[in-house]
């Protein structure tokens, strides 16, 4: 905060810290490529459901005392030669050119699932420190505000600010300003609603989810098929979550994971992200869904993890069918969560 006294001003550096929780969001309706990479425009809208039990907490402190910037993430201070170290400094200028302001920064931040899998930890990840860059800096941008600046971290950062169901509107304008997400759905709109999460590797893909979207949209023939029927999606999918009708919305977001990844595997190189569990997954999904009648759909973002989308009656039966999968390392049971919140505990 700053104050003019006797037309000097001075920096107050009381509360400059904050703590901010956010959720990852599985895409129903995927996002993928861009209009503008510098604006991180996206050529199509998209649809998110927020989830609780996969979130990233982020403690943010701007102080005159730090010598340089300080970055941690789950336990690993970042080198300034990296490239996630750049993504966050240049993250950071955004909210310090609007807070008129400019200190160094630390950051630590943790996750309670893998990151750069598969999982949209990039999500959760930039729509915390967003919010906690907000708190710190006492900037008191709305969510509106919150999830415009989000998506110059990662693009769907900007859906997990809200909780529930979400859509990211592409927008019109060369400039981005009508590029942001909105709620359509709260958190407790569904409560039936399920997702699986299950995780087949927790090694880091080989092929960042920036650099596949962007081979996607120069070097595949299939791109602009995708983009062809990327509207009928969206708008299927609202009339699906308005109905709260489970297979309509799990065809819908099945189908569309799927010409997602063929739009990767005609990409030049290919890019195909799946492993033998990912595949095993598919095919008994596919199983459960045609001779036992279970609904259970699956959906799969730029990454090996498969989610499958389900509801709370179906659950146990989806995961006890699943276990004989022995290369899936972990299941993980969701439902839609809140979005990004202040806490008062701090990291450091």
């Amino acid at each position: 905060m700053v104050i003019n006294f006797n037309d000097e001003y001075i920096l107050i550096f009381m509360s400059m810290k904050a703590t901010a929780v956010a959720n990852t969001n599985i895409a129903l309706v995927k996002y993928w490529g861009k209009r503008n990479e510098e604006l991180i425009l996206p050529y199509n809208s998209s649809i998110s459901v927020t989830l609780n039990n996969l979130f990233t907490i982020t403690t943010v402190e701007f102080s005159k005392n730090l010598p340089h910037n300080e970055f941690v993430i789950n336990n690993r201070l970042l080198n300034e030669n990296e490239v996630e170290y750049s993504r966050i400094d240049n993250f950071s200028r955004i909210f310090k050119k609007l807070a008129g302001m400019d200190l160094n920064l630390k950051v630590v931040s943790k996750t309670n699932f893998p990151i750069a899998s598969g999982l949209a930890s990039s999500a959760s990840a930039f729509a915390a420190l967003a919010a906690a860059f907000n708190t710190a800096l006492s900037l008191n941008l709305t969510y509106e505000e919150l999830s415009k600046y989000a998506r110059f971290g990662s693009g769907s950062a900007s859906r997990s600010i809200y909780g529930g169901f979400v859509k990211w509107f592409k927008g019109e304008f060369d400039d981005g300003s009508d590029c942001f997400a909105k709620q359509i759905k709260d958190e407790n709109y569904w409560p039936d609603f399920r997702i699986l999460v299950c995780i087949t590797s927790s090694k880091e893909k080989f092929v960042k989810s920036r650099e596949a979207m962007h081979r996607t949209v120069k070097t595949s023939e299939f791109y602009d098929a995708w983009l062809q029927t990327v509207e009928k999606d969206l708008d299927e999918m609202e009339i699906a979550i308005n109905n709260r009708d489970i297979r309509s919305l799990g065809l819908i977001a099945e189908n569309n994971a799927l010409k997602m990844h063929a739009t990767m595997i005609t990409s030049k190189p290919p890019i195909i992200y799946w492993n033998s569990a990912t595949l095993k997954l598919i095919k008994s999904v596919l199983r459960l869904r045609e001779e036992f009648k279970v609904n259970a759909y699956i959906t799969i973002d730029a990454g090996h993890q498969v989610k499958i989308i389900t509801t709370s009656d179906e659950i146990d039966r989806v995961k006890n069918y699943l276990s004989d999968i022995k290369e899936v390392e972990q299941f993980i049971v969701s439902s839609p969560g809140q979005g990004v919140k202040i806490v008062q505990e701090h990291l450091f």
